[in-house]
């Protein structure tokens, strides 16, 4: 069955790869669910502790992806070791990712709106895996013929254009579309050649005598924002729970005479 279904379905070694992703996108989805009960207070479930001391589930995340990575690199692209440790860094690096934020921050933010921020990394990662699985080479090689991939100059043009396309989608404030485009060339293009978000290097740097396109700027990223900002908090409080609500602050007292 195994032989048949990479031989037949998956391409040649990449059959560590799609272990590796299913493994983290199921290690995310069944963390997600055990964390949100045990905020609700229900299940069997409760958080793990040592000497008063919370242990967060991103140390045994680290192990499992050290473990995984360093087998992966000693045991090759086949058989049995490829395949256990693929699925040892896939479930390693979804315990990781899934406490992004908290790496990010150095604080414990996992239900703050900062936290969101795991899910998305999550998510594009997920994605780019994906891509990947299905063909996709970075930087647009898998483009190339295969007279100019024997042609080093041909392959080494492809990738700087790639790169350079995706390095401006970055300096104009679309981090997700640089991200994007290194798997698929078109979609950095279309960053580098769209507006620059305002704040971003790019504005700062080419519409500061500009006023008619820092309005324009401005503009788009307003009703981009507008338009997207809801459904993807809506996805993220689906995908990973929704944040704590911020605490109210009540007024305080007024100062008193002579204080501040």
């Amino acid at each position: 069955m195994g032989h048949w279904l990479h031989r037949n379905i998956i391409e040649p070694g990449k059959l560590p790869l799609l272990l590796a992703l299913t493994s983290f996108v199921v290690t995310f989805v069944v963390t997600r669910v055990i964390t949100r009960t045990i905020r609700a207070g229900k299940g069997p479930f409760r958080n793990v502790k040592a000497g008063g001391m919370h242990i967060h589930h991103v140390v045994p995340g680290v192990v499992l992806t050290v473990i995984g990575g360093f087998g992966a690199v000693a045991s090759g692209r086949n058989g049995f070791g490829s395949v256990l440790c693929a699925i040892l860094f896939g479930v390693g690096a979804g315990l990781v990712l899934d406490e992004f934020a908290l790496i990010l921050h150095l604080d414990d933010v996992y239900w703050t709106e900062e936290g969101r921020k795991s899910v998305e990394v999550v998510v594009v990662t997920a994605a780019l895996v994906g891509l990947v699985l299905a063909g996709f080479v970075p930087f647009g090689v898998n483009d190339v013929s295969q007279e100019e991939f024997q042609d080093r100059g041909g392959v080494i043009v492809t990738v700087a254009t790639s790169f350079l396309f995706s390095l401006v989608a970055l300096s104009k404030g679309k981090a997700r579309t640089a991200i994007f485009g290194v798997i698929v060339p078109v979609v950095a293009l279309v960053g580098a050649i769209r507006l620059a978000r305002p704040g971003s290097p790019w504005a700062k740097r080419f519409y500061r005598r500009r006023p008619r396109a820092r309005a324009r700027s401005s503009l788009r990223a307003y009703h981009h924002d507008r338009r997207w900002a809801g459904p993807r908090r809506a996805l993220e409080d689906w995908i990973g729970g929704k944040p704590d609500p911020l605490p109210t602050r009540l007024p305080g007292p007024g100062p008193g005479p002579g204080g501040r």
